[in-house]
């Protein structure tokens, strides 16, 4: 048979790798600076540092960068191997390269800036997001050329997942972020209120399926057999995994959702969805695991296994924990809490990273054909990145089950045992403290990698193009083989693969999602409710921007210990003029949805200058610049257009006189703080904050 001589192309691999090993440091470096930050509030030294602006560049370096590197990483290097064919094109790598680097250098100096969407995991603006899509297509041609001129019939595991990824991700991408744009660096997004909050966990959970759960699986299938020198423990399950993981998972989000005022069968049918989710999870985790049968003496010995093994196991937990956590009853207790920051952090520290640092230890030594420098060094980061998972996250379990049970205790008399929120804040202080010991930890391990890898790369040789040989596709198609039916048939057809993967995923989107923007019962509304004054509107981005929601959430559950504390439970029909929706994922501070007239003007100005001269003790930070910041609100009339275009009831030419107005209802927030004593001018950000923090909840008024 004939032979084909080829290259592989490691300089690429080379390039995502070292990228990988940077975004990491500095995502970790990121949270554990927004970790400190909680219980000493000081820290929070400035408009472009404050917690609310670095916890979005922290979650995007981490799962963008880091993650999103480290999954380029693996890919390069398997597809090649797997497929037996130099990448499609050489110009598409190093674009895809050099654009996502660009896109990361942008997530993090506009979201430092400011320009966020506050939408959880898409939280960058319409520009950047343009671009992703833009690089993401230009992955997908150079992945399909790849796989359409390879060298082997049939595509391994592997590959599905990557397949499966590039799909959906773009799908979820585009359907998320259709917005309009107001300026460069400011949108709104089409969707509002309930409609956005279903478009966003549709999105929210299944970017942690698609980008860190399918592609970490596809690197799980093929860095794992390799380190452990076994094959995979079963090609069956391997496929009942990958079809069913990608079509139940699609279906999950909504369970983000509970006790919202989303429509009651979107929360049951993704908590029964999550539900079923647990059987494939668990069938790729046992595959993984069993993968190892025969091989566990060499765990003890290899620190690239242990890492994948510990890094499968937190797989399986994490995955056993997101079902659970969809139960209603469970969730009633945990959502809002720090139970769900835990949660997150088992997959991220546990699965994503000690995944990636085995993939890394791995590769080090192949790319440079020498051997990894310090095997000692890499059990130290081990054993140090383990203790830091566990100081992690079993504070943050014992303190999210600590806040839920406080949040809902009562007195013999029916009072709230805790009605002041910031007594269960107090309680939970030190473990952020403890949680700090434990990102140091993991810090710390990632620190002694850099060193490892460095000292590896500095005493080998590296090697851009490895040459190979394999017999073209052709000759493997006319050479006399039996007949494949079922799965292996379609193995070997990568563009109906592509096409069932897609309809697979599209089920469950189409389902939950379309009802809700066609049937109008699902969304009522109130008549009472009206849009924001332009004065609040500005307010309004002013919360966005310092990411206010990252702490506050602006739902209220329909629970006795909620409406006792925050006022009515929240109605559908009071965010239909909110473009994003801000319910939050988690409470740090207390819920603001109720929070209009319950405070004087001054209470709230002296609040966002020093908050513990208002609440003692108060973890909050500081907004001194919102006092001396001028309101620029020059693009307002361009903001009421866009709003009127994704249907908020503005008057036609309203724009023309919006600023008088916004002025006029400066003037009133004014002469109130004047009154307390408090001098400042109308045009100052704090202002327009007030505004909009008094608007909050007023729109009805239940008996």
């Amino acid at each position: 048979m004939e032979l084909e001589t080829f290259r592989y192309d490691n300089k690429i691999v080379r390039m995502f790798f070292i990228a990988t090993v940077f975004w990491g440091i500095v995502g970790f470096l990121v949270g554990l600076t927004i970790a400190l930050q909680l219980p000493f509030p000081g820290l929070n030294l400035s408009a472009g540092t404050a917690f609310g602006r670095l916890r979005p560049l922290h979650t995007n370096a981490v799962i963008f960068a880091f993650v999103g590197n480290g999954m380029f990483v693996g890919y390069y290097y398997m597809i090649q191997r797997l497929l037996k064919a130099r990448n499609y094109s050489d110009l598409l790598s190093r674009i895809h390269f050099w654009g996502w680097q660009l896109i990361i250098v942008a997530a993090a100096v506009t979201l430092l800036a400011g320009y966020t969407t506050s939408k959880e995991y898409a939280e960058l603006e319409w520009p950047v997001d343009i671009a992703i899509a833009a690089v993401w297509v230009i992955w997908g041609i150079n992945m399909l050329g790849t796989i359409l001129k390879r060298r082997e019939k049939h595509l391994y595991v592997a590959i599905w997942f990557f397949i499966a990824t590039v799909v959906t991700v773009a799908v979820l991408h585009i359907g998320n972020s259709i917005e309009i744009p107001v300026s460069f660096l400011k949108s709104y997004p089409v969707y509002a209120g309930v409609q956005d909050a279903l478009v966003q966990w549709w999105y929210g959970h299944n970017a942690v399926a698609f980008f860190l759960t399918t592609p970490i699986l596809g690197l799980m299938y093929y860095y794992l057999p390799k380190a452990a020198n076994r094959p995979v423990y079963s090609y069956k399950l391997s496929i009942i995994h990958f079809w069913a993981l990608i079509f139940i998972y699609i279906w999950a989000g909504p369970h983000h959702l509970l006790y919202s005022p989303t429509p009651g069968w979107t929360q049951s049918l993704g908590t029964v969805f999550s539900i079923m989710l647990l059987a494939p999870s668990w069938g790729g985790m046992l595959n993984g695991l069993l993968t190892l049968r025969g091989a566990w003496d060499r765990v003890r010995e290899d620190p690239v296994l242990k890492f994948m093994v510990v890094a499968v196991t937190a797989y399986g937990m994490a995955t056993f924990e997101g079902p659970t956590l969809a139960l209603k009853n469970v969730n009633a207790l945990s959502h809002y809490t720090d139970w769900t920051i835990a949660h997150v952090h088992v997959g991220a520290l546990g699965w994503n990273g000690f995944l990636l640092f085995g993939m890394l230890y791995w590769l080090a030594p192949r790319l440079y054909r020498t051997k990894l420098y310090s095997i000692k060094l890499a059990n130290w980061h081990f054993w140090i990145g383990t203790l830091g998972i566990l100081f992690y996250v079993v504070p943050m379990y014992w303190g999210g089950i600590l806040q839920g049970l406080m949040w809902k205790q009562f007195t013999p008399d029916g009072m709230l045992l805790y009605p002041n929120f910031l007594e269960t804040v107090l309680q939970v202080k030190p473990m952020y403290l403890m949680r700090i010991v434990g990102g140091t930890l993991y810090l710390a391990g990632a620190c002694i990698m850099v060193y490892n890898v460095f000292k590896t790369i500095k005493q080998g040789s590296f090697l851009p193009e490895e040459e190979a040989q394999a017999p073209p596709l052709r000759a493997l198609h006319n050479k006399e083989e039996k007949t494949y039916w079922g799965h292996k048939w379609l193995e070997s057809r990568p563009l109906q693969f592509t096409l069932l993967t897609t309809v697979a995923i599209l089920i469950g989107t189409v389902v939950e999602n379309v009802p809700v923007f066609v049937v109008e019962s699902n969304i009522p509304t109130i008549a009472s409710v009206k849009p924001y004054t332009p004065l609040e509107l500005e307010g309004r981005d002013i919360y966005i921007r310092e990411g206010c929601v990252g702490c506050h959430s602006q739902m209220i559950r329909p629970f006795r210990s909620e409406t006792e504390r925050y006022g009515e439970y929240s109605k559908a029909g009071e965010y239909v003029y909110d473009h994003p929706f801000l319910w939050g994922s988690k409470r740090t501070g207390p819920d603001l949805q109720r929070v209009g007239g319950k405070y004087p003007d001054a209470w709230h100005y002296n609040h966002m200058n020093d908050p513990r001269s208002m609440s003692p003790g108060s973890i909050m930070p500081s907004y001194p610049w919102l006092l001396t910041n001028t309101l620029d609100y020059s693009s307002l009339p361009d903001k009421i257009s866009a709003m009127r275009s994704v249907g908020v009831p503005y008057e036609d030419g309203y724009e023309a006189k919006a600023a008088k107005e916004l002025k006029a209802q400066a003037m009133k927030h004014v002469a109130a703080l004047k009154e307390a004593g408090i001098e400042t001018s109308w045009d100052k950000e704090i202002i327009a904050l007030i505004a909009y923090l008094q608007r909050l909840g007023t729109d009805i008024k239940p008996k």
